[in-house]
């Protein structure tokens, strides 16, 4: 599976890229991109099967990079956020935009293993 981890936080890009290896889950090709506008660069040539977003980040925030994905015609990517955004309203969004789930931070190798295989 390709999978495109976008944070501005180089240390949380880090942090969901060991908690994928930790999960056990199988073997995975790996791309990081620091905020939107770079994951729509990096999309261009890496065909990411799964899209792990951080929700707040500058030039262009996870629900406009979703978007801005959908928009390119690409619906087969499954997208998930993983941020400190809990609240109902933001789950709400995330779903209504078309993400597979919303993971919450802090989180463990488990709760990204489960996202991957299951999409919750």
């Amino acid at each position: 599976m390709n999978i495109l981890i976008v944070d501005d936080s180089r240390t949380m890009r880090m942090t969901v890229r060991r908690a994928i290896r930790q999960a056990n889950i199988g073997t995975h090709q790996v791309e990081e991109a620091k905020n939107g506008l770079d994951a729509l660069e990096k999309l261009k040539t890496f065909s990411a099967d799964l899209i792990l977003s951080d929700w707040n980040m500058p030039s262009l925030d996870g629900p406009g990079l979703l978007a801005a994905v959908r928009a390119t015609g690409n619906t087969w990517s499954r997208f998930g956020f993983i941020t400190s955004q809990s609240s109902v309203e933001s789950r709400t969004r995330a779903q209504q935009a078309g993400a597979a789930f919303l993971i919450t931070k802090p989180f463990s190798a488990e709760d990204i293993g489960a996202a991957i295989l299951t999409g919750r």
